[in-house]
């Protein structure tokens, strides 16, 4: 049968792992399609280096557009990132009726609206298993293990770089900044990691599931986003003592008043699986409400891992290459008509449980007036730990684990703490999840 010809833009990290494991396992990949998968055109502005790569084997330019409109290319894959020339790349292949597989999260968190509307009047697919978490399959999970759930909420540790810092900042008890630079070193992070430890990358990934997940448009522009460079390593530790490990997650939940979309460190029961995970490894946890919870663990990035999904996309592209548009998966797992406009809850509205730090003078009657102010606003507290002052010293901090309770209250609470003449420097405030 005639091979499906593939047109692959950009051969860096992903496009190298996915040229090398499509030419490795070629036979096997066919079995599966159906029909053999060839890479015929790559493009990238390194020419020799791409020459090395393909050995010669497939055709090789640095004009990535003469390829979205080749018309013997059957399948752009989508490799070189940012959500500008991709943008253009991606929506001129729809034009010229070509499906695509991309990688790109940032691409589809922020244009994705527009891409799928494109797509679906054209009648072509856009694939993007490899966009979120890696090597993990959990696009085909939500979008079709899952379909005959109602999806209550996903909790997803969706970044390895920061999942690293977090685990020897634990295990070490090292400063964010000393981690970060040995991160570097490793190769974990970038020369600048901003998108990763400010809680960026894992928002675009978070809000492609949750547009999955509850059949909404995506709505990354809406989401609350906190990295983990202000994380002290105190909390961590305060937080290994009573029973929690910190993790930078990405959660969005359905509820009554709308979805939540945030990410922000949060301290999670260290009984918890999702709780273990360490190191650059990634894991979401999807709570369904026939099924229950499932987890979904390994590999986040990575060159192969990643072309991993990038040939599963590819596999099921081919599958599907003649099928009748009406009778493929939807893009965002519900039909396009069925997509709803549910709003995305601002984090004052949030009900969330809470871990607040506060140094305080270490006299009588201090802990008597915080806990009043936090019963005003209708707080009240889980767990309290106080550490013993050191000889001579005059001050002492406090650790709070509040029960659930509305945000918007403990942004009071802490504006009329924070103001007692007994209280020096700002409150510590993270957040806390169950997951149940």
């Amino acid at each position: 049968m005639k091979p499906i010809n593939v047109g692959l833009l950009g051969i860096g990290t992903v496009g190298g792992g996915t040229y090398a494991v499509l030419k490795r396992n070629a036979e096997e990949i066919a079995r599966r399609a159906g029909r053999p998968i060839q890479v015929s055109v790559v493009a990238d502005k390194n020419l020799e280096r791409t020459r090395q790569l393909t050995g010669g084997d497939c055709a090789v330019t640095d004009d990535a557009f003469a390829v979205v409109s080749d018309p013997d290319v059957d399948i752009i894959v989508e490799l070189i990132g940012g959500d500008d020339v991709a943008k253009q790349l991606v929506l001129q292949a729809i034009a010229s009726g070509k499906h695509v597989v991309t990688a790109n999260k940032a691409l589809l968190a922020k244009h994705g609206n527009e891409i799928f509307a494109a797509a679906q009047k054209k009648g072509v697919m856009v694939a993007f298993e490899a966009a979120v978490a890696g090597g993990i399959p959990i696009i085909k999970a939500l979008r079709e293990g899952l379909t005959a759930n109602r999806i209550e909420w996903i909790a997803g540790i969706i970044n390895g770089t920061t999942n690293f810092i977090l685990s020897e900042m634990r295990d070490k008890g090292l400063s964010f900044d000393i981690v970060l630079k040995e991160a570097q070193r490793l190769g974990y992070a970038e020369a600048d990691p901003t998108f990763d430890v400010e809680g960026v990358d894992a928002a675009h990934k978070l809000s492609i599931m949750s547009a999955i997940a509850f059949g909404n448009s995506m709505s990354f522009g809406q989401a609350h986003i906190e990295g983990i460079s202000q994380l002290d390593a105190v909390d961590i530790k305060y937080a290994e003592q009573l029973g929690y490990r910190i993790k930078l997650l990405g959660i969005t939940k359905r509820t009554s008043e709308g979805v939540e979309l945030r990410v922000h460190p949060t301290l999670i029961p260290t009984r918890r699986l999702i709780a273990n995970v360490e190191g650059a490894m990634n894991a979401v946890l999807v709570k369904a409400d026939a099924v229950g919870p499932t987890l979904y663990y390994g590999k986040g990035a990575g060159a192969e891992p990643t072309a991993s999904a990038v040939i599963a996309d590819l596999v099921d592209v081919t599958r599907m290459h003649t099928a009748d548009p009406e009778h493929r998966v939807p893009h965002l797992a519900f039909q396009p008509d069925a997509m709803v406009d549910l709003p995305i809850l601002p984090m004052a509205d949030v009900i969330t449980s809470y871990y607040l730090r506060l140094r305080v003078d270490d006299r009588p009657g201090v802990l008597a007036d915080v806990t009043r102010i936090l019963a005003d606003q209708e707080i009240s507290i889980d767990a309290m730990m106080q550490r013993e002052p050191g000889e001579g010293e005059e001050q002492t901090e406090i650790i709070m684990l509040t029960h659930q309770t509305r945000e918007r209250n403990v942004d009071a609470a802490i504006a009329r703490i924070e103001a007692l003449a007994a209280v020096k420097g700002a409150i510590i405030r993270l957040r806390l999840e169950q997951l149940l």
